[in-house]
């Protein structure tokens, strides 16, 4: 229960982070407008994105919300399942709230606020990086899961060779 807490409050401060920083965005520029932040490196520059993940799915509001909203549901689905660690918590906290983020922009706007641009990647925004960091953690996860199921073997098998006498060369 605590955990489920903890990955609502960072899904909460991952939300109002996201719309803040969007808000003033908006406030200060002019979409297309780009500032330096670090030069060749960091820059500011506004972006109305209509479109889904690197510009993809298609521009309608409503297909790319329904769209967030089924995957969102599906991820919750399976997160609810027993067991789950502390890192798979803080991973749906953070694509929970970067999908809420990026819904609100749409329902509100028709689009989502972009203006995080490193000049080598599409343009995005903190709502964006929360999901591509809970994304990144969930595969960590899954890979250290994997290796680890690799290392040792299938508590099945061990049940079956515990089961099966054995015959030594005494007998």
């Amino acid at each position: 229960m605590l955990k489920s807490a903890a990955a609502l409050a960072l899904a909460l401060v991952t939300v109002v982070a996201d719309q803040l920083s969007k808000h003033a965005i908006a406030a200060d520029f002019l979409p297309g407008e780009s500032r330096i932040v670090i030069p060749h490196i960091l820059y500011l520059t506004y972006v109305q994105n209509y479109h889904g993940a690197f510009g993809l799915f298609g521009t309608h509001p409503l297909l790319l919300t329904a769209a967030a909203a089924t995957v969102l549901i599906a991820f919750y689905l399976w997160y609810r399942r027993e067991g789950a660690s502390a890192s798979v918590h803080a991973a749906f906290g953070l694509i929970f709230g970067g999908a809420i983020g990026n819904i609100i922009d749409r329902v509100h706007f028709g689009y989502v606020h972009d203006f995080i641009d490193l000049r080598v990647w599409p343009v995005f925004n903190i709502a964006d990086s929360a999901i591509t960091v809970g994304v990144t953690v969930l595969l960590l996860q899954m890979l250290v899961q994997d290796q680890r199921g690799a290392a040792s073997p299938p508590s099945d098998e061990l049940s079956v060779a515990a089961a099966v006498p054995t015959v030594s060369a005494e007998e």
